[in-house]
């Protein structure tokens, strides 16, 4: 069966299901499997509320890192602070996301979370707005890394880590227990650093 008519007859099973008129729910299969959905494509509000659109990342390579204040992990500040640093003019970010989905470890404001950071750890690289990483209310973003990467799969604590190529392919994820300075992440980052 040809890729078109598989669509339209997805499409019009979706359209049963939704009640949407036959031809309309056609139509929205059709946009549904033409549109591919990016890392690049979310835009996310920063630590100061201001919009930030991912898109400014195209061609770096990123570490994403779902962050918290009050966890044993949090020592780990320091070393996504390094590895920022080291690795920075190359052409690497660290993005980090406040989540307060384990043990209410991020309770705080995204001021309090940004004064921490800043004064604790004094972080340089991005800090982003307070998010959901898993459950009902999980951020889009999220459900793009956990369900439609190459690295399926919930995040199952404070400081999980994504790494993306320059081209914004998940490549690999770490699990929160490994230290952004372990061989196996230093590796990982040189690697794709040097890819062009």
């Amino acid at each position: 069966m040809r890729f078109e008519a598989v669509v339209t007859v997805l499409a019009l099973g979706i359209g049963l299901l939704t009640g949407l008129p036959e031809g309309h729910a056609a139509e929205e299969g059709l946009l549904m499997a033409a549109k591919t959905t990016s890392l690049y494509d979310f835009t996310m509000e920063d630590i100061d509320g201001k919009p930030v659109n991912l898109g400014q990342y195209k061609g770096k390579v990123l570490l994403v890192v779902n962050t918290a204040s009050f966890c044993g992990n949090t020592p780990q500040y320091t070393d996504l602070e390094t590895i920022y640093e080291q690795y920075h003019e190359r052409g690497f970010e660290v993005l980090a996301f406040p989540a307060n989905n384990f043990g209410q470890q991020e309770p705080g404001t995204n001021a309090e979370i940004k004064g921490f950071c800043l004064t604790k750890y004094s972080v340089s690289f991005p800090l982003f707005g307070k998010i959901s990483v898993k459950g009902s209310d999980k951020h889009p973003l999220y459900q793009y890394l956990t369900e439609q990467t190459a690295f399926p799969g919930e995040v199952e604590w404070n400081f999980q880590k994504y790494l993306v190529d320059r081209s914004g392919n998940v490549v690999a994820r770490f699990a929160h227990r490994t230290k952004p300075l372990s061989p196996e992440v230093v590796k990982e980052v040189e690697r794709v650093l040097a890819e062009k």
